[in-house]
């Protein structure tokens, strides 16, 4: 039987100022009928580029060779007409980040309409049944109220599922899917998997799947293709590769899940920062004069104590609270009870006042190259805060930064140049080093790991671990990824809708969790299959 796709020598390279860089060398494999066939590595490992040269949508500045066949058809050196009919027709993608495929100018509607109209002429009302039978079966719930919203009035979940929805809408024989769960919540991350494996089984799709989450590759591929520097370097059957690999860095790849526990805590260590029933609540207002007609509650009510040389891990979906509850706890965001620092209720301080104590609470976000200045070179940007704050007296600006960067595990000698010569764990690093040059007795990371490889992620783990230990910092850890958490976390705070709904010991929520919602986001963490 012919392959559905039969990928042969292939190799890619982009010239700049007359150089090639090669990206893919030499990668052979095929998807049979029906089959999932998964692409996993690193970033940089070449899955992508891999991917979107199948149809050639690598741009002029990319360089392929090798052969790519369609069911027998030759795509390398097809015509433009031909890929057209190709794409989004026969073969169709689901990219990583729906808010980037989507176009935020135009409806659903309209967004799906346009494949329609180029590959099959439907227009109108039929276009409008299509498009409605489309997103029913993707899970949209109530369709037809949903046609005329933009993709920014969507969940993640529901923009991933309006993106498989498109790539379904001409009947495809080969589905790419490229990361298309990595920036969702582990409930959504299932709840997408399952739905790929529906239409899948449904519609006798055949799939390559693109991730670096191996858990994901073993819950949905047939048969997995490893891949390291543009190189498949191991290929086989999901089970036989998982039970046995071959390759050291397959054995890398499977290995890499934050391992042990956090350190217990030694004696009776001070409390840094508390909470009593804190509340955050924005206005909803309506009318000319726009007068209060409600509230949206987005943290209602939180308690929480943690100490020197302490982790807190708050988990949770999107929209839950984690993330408002640490901004108004740095009090950067207002809210309404307690906050105790040290002792000292600053709920009620003035800014004038607050400045005194921003040097001790610091923040690292989840994208470290979104959160750091591209104009600024790296020893700037590490060394802003000591421009804001005043360096200790005696010590030299260069210096400290030095000293920092070898402490995160980045190479001095680097300090002058940018973060987009960095890769993503190098950068996170970074933003790591800017928040400890200060010296701060509380950190709020804020899914420092999600955007990582699980390699890159193990990397971070340790570092902050290493820090924690050196500096008795205490951390709030957010994060969708309970794996993580539970590795990083002596407690945790379990968030949905604004609520607290369960908290205690990692030990206690993991083993014994009380609440029905923790056990779903356990069980799609660990990939268990519910009771």
């Amino acid at each position: 039987m012919t392959p559905v796709l039969e990928v042969t020598d292939l190799r890619v390279g982009f010239r700049q100022d007359g150089q090639l860089t090669p990206a893919v060398k030499g990668v052979s494999f095929t998807v049979n009928r029906g089959e999932t066939v998964a692409l996993v590595g690193e970033s940089g490992s070449g899955k992508s580029v891999t991917a979107l040269s199948t149809v050639r949508l690598l741009g002029d500045a990319a360089e392929v060779a090798g052969s790519v066949r369609y069911e027998g058809r030759e795509l390398l050196g097809a015509s433009e007409a031909e890929l057209r009919r190709v794409r989004g027709n026969d073969i169709s993608f689901v990219f990583q980040e729906p808010m980037t495929s989507l176009n935020p100018l135009h409806t659903l509607e309209r967004q799906l309409g346009e494949s329609l109209a180029l590959h099959q002429n439907l227009k109108g009302a039929e276009a409008r049944a299509r498009i409605i039978e489309l997103l029913t079966r993707v899970g949209i719930r109530d369709p037809e109220t949903r046609l005329a919203d933009y993709p920014h009035q969507l969940s993640g979940g529901q923009r991933q599922r309006v993106m498989i929805a498109m790539a379904l809408a001409n009947g495809p024989e080969l589905l790419i899917a490229d990361e298309p769960t990595t920036a969702l919540d582990v409930t959504i991350q299932a709840q997408i998997m399952e739905l790929l494996a529906e239409l899948k089984a449904a519609e006798g799709l055949s799939m390559l799947f693109i991730s670096h989450d191996l858990g994901l590759v073993r819950r949905i591929a047939d048969r997995v293709c490893v891949m390291k520097g543009g190189e498949i370097v191991e290929q086989g059957p999901v089970e036989e590769i998982f039970a046995n690999p071959q390759h050291e860095y397959t054995r890398m790849l499977l290995a890499a899940e934050p391992q042990g526990r956090a350190e217990p805590l030694v004696g009776d260590p001070p409390e840094v920062v508390a909470t009593r029933d804190l509340k955050v609540w924005f206005p909803i207002q309506r009318g000319f004069l726009r007068r209060t007609v409600g509230h949206v509650k987005a943290v209602n009510g939180a308690t929480l104590s943690v100490r020197t040389g302490e982790t807190l891990g708050i988990v949770g979906e999107s929209g839950s609270g984690k993330t408002t509850l640490a901004l108004a706890i740095m009090r950067l965001i207002e809210s309404d009870g307690p906050i105790l620092y040290m002792g000292r209720d600053i709920s009620a301080l003035p800014g004038r006042a607050l400045r005194g104590l921003r040097r001790d609470m610091q923040i690292v976000f989840q994208d470290p190259f979104g959160s750091l200045s591209p104009r600024m070179t790296i020893e700037q940007i590490i060394s802003e805060g000591l421009g804001v704050h005043g360096i200790e007296p005696g010590r030299d600006r260069r210096e400290m930064v030095d000293a920092i960067m070898r402490e995160v595990g980045l190479d001095p000698a680097t300090m002058h140049r940018y973060p987009h010569e960095f890769s993503g764990g190098q950068r996170q690093r970074i933003a790591i080093a800017r928040a400890m040059i200060l010296n701060p007795k509380l950190v709020v990371l804020d899914e420092p790991t999600s955007a990582l490889d699980m390699t890159v992620q193990v990397q971070i783990v340790e570092l902050l671990r290493r820090l924690q230990r050196k500096h008795g910092l205490a951390y709030l850890f957010i994060s969708h990824d309970l794996r993580v958490v539970r590795a990083m976390s002596h407690q945790i705070m379990v968030m949905r809708a604004g609520e607290v709904i369960e908290q205690g010991t990692t030990e206690a929520v993991f083993d014994n969790p009380h609440n029905e919602y923790t056990r779903r986001l356990i069980d799609a963490a660990f990939l268990r299959t519910l009771a």
